[in-house]
Order: structure tokens, then sequence, then C-alpha cells
């Protein structure tokens, strides 16, 4: 029953996350992209992630945690089998975002960041349930554990949105070696961040100085009649807003529009 009940509270803060980083950023553009592709990767993250989340666990994060534990260190264990999990899951994005359903719409920026808000919940899923197994709960313990379901899921849609852009670019395996690359660094830090809560003062600028470079991947995905009608829907947004600061009809400030063009 406890385990129950830490799995449920584990999967709840994924879910968060996953609703937080969906509302951050595809809300924004809802209407201009392919929604029903993106809800598609979004099952297929559940998939690949339970398989990346449980295998990294396995693999990387019990052990660190064994030596962290015992010998006090720092340092990676297994780098190659590091190296090795983060490539088969920058393979396994790269074959779902060139699917021809994808490519069709030139949306694997959108696509990449359902994608991957799905796989980053799954592997935040199973690194608060370490915790919650592992670990007293304390205060250090609670902001790791809201962290990693806040950044955890947005961590790994930046990086697969970024894969995205990098294919609609036409860099295939370019990409792909990229993606491997910050999927090492980042698994790292959560690991790290797990024993140590000082990790979020280096996890966090960084997803937030990444995360603002997002919305221009998005907005290259959209196509160029798409992008004019977002332009003027946010002007229109602007005027209306302007409208009521000032008092003035928002047809006054169309007018005035009108007459300065």
């Amino acid at each position: 029953m406890a385990s129950f009940l830490l799995f449920q509270l584990a999967s709840v803060s994924a879910l968060v996350g996953m609703t937080l980083g969906w509302r951050g950023v595809m809300t924004r553009y809802s209407g201009f992209y392919d929604l029903p592709t993106a809800w598609s990767n979004v099952f297929w993250g559940i998939l690949v992630g339970g398989f990346y989340g449980s295998m990294t666990h396995n693999f990387i994060l019990v052990p660190y945690l064994e030596q962290a534990l015992i010998d006090e260190q720092a340092a990676v264990v297994n780098p190659l089998n590091l190296l090795l999990l983060c490539l088969m899951a920058s393979v396994a994005v790269h074959l779902l975002l060139r699917r021809d359903r994808v490519r069709k719409g030139s949306s694997q920026p959108t696509s990449g960041w359902a994608l991957g808000l799905a796989i980053g919940g799954m592997l935040a899923m199973v690194f608060i349930l370490s915790i919650l197994q592992s670990f007293t709960l304390d205060l250090s313990m609670v902001i790791s554990i809201v962290c990693l379901a806040l950044f955890g899921p947005r961590c790994e849609a930046l990086i697969t949105s970024f894969q995205g852009h990098l294919m609609l670019q036409g860099k295939r395996w370019g990409a792909v070696l990229r993606g491997t690359f910050w999927r090492c660094a980042y698994v790292v830090m959560f690991a790290f961040a797990v024993v140590n809560i000082s990790a979020w003062v280096f996890i966090i600028p960084a997803t937030l100085l990444f995360n603002r470079s997002s919305e221009s991947w998005i907005w290259d995905s959209i196509p160029k009649e798409g992008k004019k009608r977002l332009r003027k829907i946010w002007a229109r947004n602007a005027r209306e807003a302007l409208s009521k600061s000032t008092g003035r009809p928002s047809s006054d400030m169309d007018g005035l529009k009108e007459a300065e063009e």
C-alpha cells in the first residue's frame, strides 16, 4: 500500500510538470501546428520514456547512489552505459520524428516538444519515486522532488524539440549526436541533484536560458501563412489590451493603426 501511494505521488508530480510544460509553449501557438500528431507523440513518448527511465534508474542512478553513499564520490558510474542509453534515446527520437506524418507538416519541433515532455515526465517520475523510496523526506528532498517534477519534463522537451529543429534544417545525424550530448549532461546533473540540492543552481538557469530559444524553434515550424495570421492575432490582442488600459475603444485603436499605415 505504501509503495502504491509513493508511485501515485511520483506520477502526479510528473504529470503536473508535463502539464505546465505543455501550457508554457504549446498553448501559445495553439491552432497553428499539427495537434493530433503532437498528441500521438505523447503516447510514443510514454512508451519510450518508460524504457528509458527504467534503464537509466537501473544502470545510472542506482550505481551512482550506491557509490555516493558509500565513499561520497560524485564520479559517474559506468560512463559507457550512460553514453549508450542516451544514444539509444536520441536514435529513438530521431526515428519517431522522421515519420512521414511528422515531416509532411514540418512539425518536428512541435512534435519533438510533445514527445520530450512525455519522455522527461517518465524519467522524472522514476527519479522522484527513487527519492521517496530511498531517502527520509526533509526540506532538501522536497525541493528536489518539486524541481524534478517541474524541470524534468521541460529539459527533455527542450532537447527533443532542439533535435527536431535541427532535423527540420536537414541536420539528421548531427541532431542525434547533439541530442546525445545534452541528454548525457542532464542525466548526470539530475542524478547529482538527487544527493546534492546545489545542482539546481546550475540546472535551472540553463533550462530557463534555453527555454527562450524554444519559441524560435516552434516558430520556424509554422507555415508562412500561419505566421501572418498569428502576427495579426497577436497585434489585435495587443490593441485590445492597450484599449482596456487606456479606456479607449478598440475601434479607435484600429482607426489609429489604419491612419498610421
